[in-house]
């Protein structure tokens, strides 16, 4: 267990508790540190504030976590400490949801061809306010009794070479971090062992200034650890991590927020990292 964790999702993107509800259990397993950090969108964050101020002790960090597109694969970028308010960002953001609606519309009309249909309407009600993403359109699949488990979505259809998956607008790396840097965050790499050649793009992006990467990952083997800690250490990244919570406990791989092997003495090293940096960190609810 940690006292940090940096990559968390609500139902205002594709996890299953709404903001106050995650803040609510992170504190309650003893997390004191957490980055709501939901696709394409800043929504969640003022309840999430609403909520760490009952919590003495408990600070948010607001982020958000965008999707990239390499050259025969993708990357997923973390902003932490960013500007809600930022009028680029929020710019940025609205037309990536919009990228959103559009991509989903053509998953539903590809899984009618392809024998699974389900409803466009549903999925909608499914992601409520939420930015539409694949796990709205699984979670239809499963109702409907098309797959049997929630990963068997993206097995069988959703998945990056999947008969139902479509691209959509996304950043490239260097433009993500240049809109993360100039909301006054910090850009981290998500989840680097999912990107294909890991190594050259973390290289590559630490030229264009990214600041960190995703090494204490969700249920990372010890070993991969040590090699991605290596790489941001040989890179001059700020090692740091994350559980991915979504609360989509049919997940073989979801954990709990905290149940990362984030040493706790890395989450302080962070404040100060910000704070050198110019970012603007929260303050800890003060004890009553």
């Amino acid at each position: 267990m940690s006292i940090g964790d940096f990559h968390t999702h609500s139902t205002h993107s594709d996890g299953r508790l709404t903001p106050a509800a995650l803040v609510d259990l992170a504190a309650s397993r003893g997390v004191r540190v957490m980055a709501l950090t939901d696709h394409d969108t800043l929504d969640g964050l003022d309840d999430a504030i609403e909520a760490a101020a009952k919590h003495p002790g408990f600070r948010l960090i607001p982020g958000v976590e965008l999707s990239c597109d390499v050259p025969g694969t993708e990357v997923h970028m973390l902003g932490l400490f960013v500007d809600s308010h930022d009028q680029r960002l929020i710019r940025e953001l609205e037309r990536f949801r919009r990228g959103r609606i559009e991509r989903a519309t053509k998953m539903v009309e590809a899984l009618a061809r392809l024998g699974a249909p389900i409803e466009w309407e549903r999925v909608r009600e499914i992601a409520g306010e939420a930015s539409i993403g694949r796990p709205h359109v699984a979670q239809a699949l499963l109702e409907r009794g098309h797959i049997q488990t929630f990963d068997e979505a993206f097995e069988r259809f959703l998945g990056r070479n999947g008969p139902a998956y479509f691209e959509r607008e996304r950043l490239t790396p260097r433009e993500a971090i240049g809109l993360i840097r100039g909301a006054g965050g910090l850009p981290l790499f998500a989840h680097p062992s999912f990107t294909t050649d890991y190594e050259e793009v973390a290289t590559a992006l630490a030229a264009d200034g990214l600041f960190g990467m995703e090494t204490y990952y969700k249920a990372y083997e010890p070993e991969l650890v040590e090699t991605l800690r290596a790489l941001a250490e040989r890179l001059g990244l700020f090692a740091l991590g994350g559980s991915d919570f979504h609360g989509i406990y049919d997940r073989k791989d979801e954990r709990e927020p905290g149940d990362i092997p984030l040493p706790d003495a890395v989450v302080e090293a962070l404040l100060d990292a910000a704070r050198t940096a110019g970012c603007e960190v929260p303050e800890a609810t003060p004890a009553p």
